[in-house]
């Protein structure tokens, strides 16, 4: 089949769930920074393929859009499970339920996807605890680690109005195992009753594990002394969410909690302790931070992305939460180890094997900020162009034309930066970057074009140009148009699969243009 011919690049209904399952939306826009609930109208082809009697092809997608990092937001996973689940084909209904653990991964999953149930069989006669759903639900329970369980149950409590309390008792469950049976009383009854239950047993000894990191849990939760919890954080790497409101009002505490705290999670709490003095520049805790943060081990593990590291600069950097209550002065050391990390966490940006070309439309300021971030657009297209694996090139372009612009692999961010913002402002015309890679033989798979100018102002579509890209150089062209400050419209309304417009930019931004350079929506 022809690369250029209309059938390849037609959206099919697999095509349009897929984009529902990575960002919520069938349409080929996706919006940065965008959390609204899905709904049955925005799952056509979701709701069509159901219809044809492909509800096993569905639910295999949706598998594997929640377990392999594929998905931008997993709210449209727990949503299609959900409708999924409730379908009229028993086969269908039988595979949801059967994936309903390796989709709802922990408690808060499982307590959406539950609350989706109910919100779609509102105004029904019916409820929806059946037979099915009982035997899921506790199975999910059932088939736990035990003390996996454990760590689950007190850790995230309740959510979406649901509590472990409710779900094991409308699941009617039937615990597997002794540990199993212990956690659910646990849950219902609570500590006293399991310690009058267990404290005169033979217990086995995975029994006795589990009683015993309930009890530090319960020791934790009632202890007024700091040296006693910080003993039991360490030893036990108990987390925060199993401490008291109390408790994190201390350095010590949270110095204990730094040492196991996932990266991610410090990144976003910096303001936060910054703000309430647990962090304060020169202290011991500071530098802990500071530490923890440039550890290459622990940046290796975390899989942090350049990018999202920077987003968490900028926000600190800016010492004000997004609500606007929560104020900070950002501590230089903590900027400077997060810009070590920066440089540093190259490393674990995954190659593709494709072939980019991003082009950066200076014809307009890039002075402006990225919505919903701190990151100015200038910063932004700068980290972008970074970001190298396989680039053909970048392409700053304005005025009807490319323009010169001297990028190198050993450029800061800074320096990036200034190249691109003292280039002249012009006109725009997308389809440059396409041109020029037609007429200098340049294969490309990728075409990343990050502009401040709203997406719908263009004046040329780059659609024929892509189409005469891929005729010629025989490629898989496909054309991402990021619209750094744009709120929700498109490049042009086409049905060609290899086009898509994004709309702000945040981290959800990159896993869709990988989605779509590995021809996954």
């Amino acid at each position: 089949m022809e690369l250029s011919g209309s059938c390849y690049w037609e959206i099919s209904d697999k095509t349009r769930l897929c984009r529902f399952l990575c960002y919520g939306s069938e349409g080929d826009i996706y919006t940065a920074r965008e959390e609204g609930r899905v709904s049955l109208e925005s799952a056509g082809a979701l709701l069509s393929m159901l219809q044809e009697g492909r509800g096993a092809e569905v639910v295999e997608e949706i598998k594997r859009f929640s377990q392999d990092g594929q998905a931008v937001r997993l709210g449209p996973s727990f949503f299609a499970l959900a409708l999924c689940s409730q379908h009229s084909d028993l086969k269908t209904r039988q595979a949801a339920f059967k994936v309903l653990k390796e989709v709802c991964l922990d408690p808060a999953h499982l307590f959406s996807f539950i609350q989706i149930k109910k919100e779609l069989k509102e105004g029904m006669k019916c409820g929806i605890w059946g037979r099915a759903l009982r035997k899921a639900v506790s199975d999910w329970y059932n088939e736990q680690d035990a003390m996996s369980l454990a760590a689950a149950v007190t850790k995230c409590k309740q959510r979406e109005g649901w509590s472990h309390q409710d779900l094991l008792r409308l699941c009617h469950a039937k615990p597997a195992n002794e540990a199993i049976a212990l956690i659910c009383k646990y849950v219902t009854k609570g500590w006293k009753e399991v310690q009058d239950s267990y404290s005169d047993k033979h217990n086995s000894e995975e029994v006795v594990k589990v009683l015993s990191y309930l009890e530090i849990v319960e020791k934790a939760k009632h202890s007024c002394d700091e040296t006693e919890v910080i003993n039991l954080i360490e030893e036990y790497k108990l987390e925060r969410e199993q401490l008291l409101t109390e408790h994190l009002k201390s350095k010590q505490v949270w110095r204990a909690l730094f040492k196991e705290m996932p990266l991610q999670s410090l990144l976003r709490f910096l303001g936060k302790l910054t703000a309430n003095k647990i962090l304060e520049p020169g202290c011991s805790e500071t530098q802990a931070v500071c530490d923890r943060i440039q550890c290459e081990t622990a940046l290796k593990k975390a899989k942090i992305h350049p990018l999202s590291l920077l987003l968490s600069s900028e926000n600190y950097k800016r010492g004000q939460g997004y609500q606007g209550k929560t104020k900070w002065e950002p501590d230089s050391s903590i900027l400077k180890a997060i810009d070590y990390a920066f440089y540093k966490s190259f490393m674990n940006v995954e190659p593709m094997g494709k072939r980019f070309v991003v082009a950066v439309d200076v014809s307009t300021s890039l002075s402006s900020i990225v919505p919903g971030s701190s990151v100015s657009t200038a910063v932004a297209a700068a980290a972008i162009t970074m970001v190298r694996e396989y680039y053909v090139g970048n392409c700053p372009y304005s005025e009807g034309a490319l323009v010169s612009c001297s990028l190198s692999a050993d450029m800061t961010l800074a320096q990036v930066t200034a190249e691109l913002v003292k280039l002249p402002g012009g006109s725009t015309d997308c389809t440059l970057p396409i041109t020029w890679a037609t007429e200098n033989e340049k294969a490309v798979d990728v075409f990343i074009i990050l502009t401040n100018n709203p997406l719908w102002a263009f004046a040329a579509s780059p659609l024929e140009a892509l189409k005469n890209h891929r005729q010629k150089a025989g490629a898989h062209s496909k054309l991402v148009m990021c619209g750094l400050t744009s709120t929700g419209h498109a490049i042009a309304d086409t049905e060609d699969r290899g086009l898509l417009s994004i709309c702000g930019f945040d981290m959800g931004a990159l896993s869709v243009i990988r989605n779509l350079a590995q021809d996954l929506i």
